[in-house]
């Protein structure tokens, strides 16, 4: 586990949004033990290994809240920056739940300098819509237009 000191959060490129809450964009930033870890106990990342996890951190934009040095927080993008981001992995480690986490997650997401203005946005949740409804999310209003093809072991996570 990476916990950081005060002086290595400011060396980091975190910002402090809240006391003691700080965000970051970085992927340098990101302790993929900590991510990792919490995604093998979902229904969606766990049959994830670390090194796909590593991948996926490694070609997505990353996000992340950090208190005293721990991140506590983790979503990430995948995107072109310009007419369409898919929002994933979205967490708050189960400690920190009900403390506003995920809104102010969301909100430095949504205002991030390079998605700020993407056109289309999509994620996939089982439980979490009112949240996501907040920030303009909706059920799809065309369902006949999107495609997908899954591998063998997406069709066991989400059918």
């Amino acid at each position: 586990m990476c916990v950081l000191s005060i002086s290595n959060i400011i060396e980091l490129n975190m910002k402090e949004i809240e006391k003691d809450i700080y965000f970051s964009s970085h992927t340098q930033d990101m302790d993929l033990q900590i991510i990792y870890g919490f995604l093998k106990t979902t229904f969606w990342g766990k049959s994830r290994t670390f090194q796909e996890q590593k991948l996926a951190l490694e070609n997505s934009i990353n996000f992340g809240l950090f208190i005293k040095g721990k991140q506590v927080a983790y979503a990430r993008v995948m995107t072109e920056k310009v007419f369409f981001a898919y929002l994933l992995d979205v967490f708050v480690l189960e400690e920190h739940r009900g403390k506003g986490l995920s809104k102010l997650l969301m909100d430095e997401i949504l205002k991030n300098s390079e998605l700020k203005n993407v056109d289309k946005w999509m994620l996939a949740t089982k439980d979490t819509h009112g949240l996501y409804k907040q920030y303009g999310f909706e059920t799809v209003k065309n369902p006949l237009m999107l495609m997908e093809k899954m591998s063998d072991r997406a069709k066991k996570i989400y059918l």
